[in-house]
């Protein structure tokens, strides 16, 4: 009997678990999650343009390392750098020089 009660307590656990774990995937929805940020995109691309000298090509709203920030993909001349934007300061968290574009998979052409 105690047997039984231990497996529904396991089982219990279990489905708590996940519906937290789901509940916080459903959460980082970034169109939802872009609401709380103070700064736009459009001033997080001009921020990350003028940082570097150089002209936007990509831009998105993302979850990196357990927070949301404006990850803007600069050129300028033959150098392209990963600037990151903090959404509720507007401050350059990061800015480093790409050489592989291994991240970005949805740029290859069909």
């Amino acid at each position: 009997m105690k047997q039984k009660y231990n497996l529904l307590a396991f089982a219990a656990f279990s489905v708590a678990a996940i519906a937290t774990a789901y509940a916080a995937i459903s959460s980082e929805n970034d169109a939802l999650a872009i609401s709380s940020a103070k700064v736009s995109l459009t001033q997080a691309v001009t921020t990350a343009e003028q940082h570097v000298g150089g002209k936007a090509a990509r831009a998105e709203y993302e979850h990196h390392k357990g927070q949301w920030v404006f990850d803007v993909e600069v050129v300028k001349g033959k150098q392209v750098m990963d600037v990151k934007v903090d959404p509720l300061s507007g401050r350059i968290l990061s800015s480093v020089e790409d050489n592989t574009d291994h991240d970005d998979a949805h740029d290859k052409e069909d």
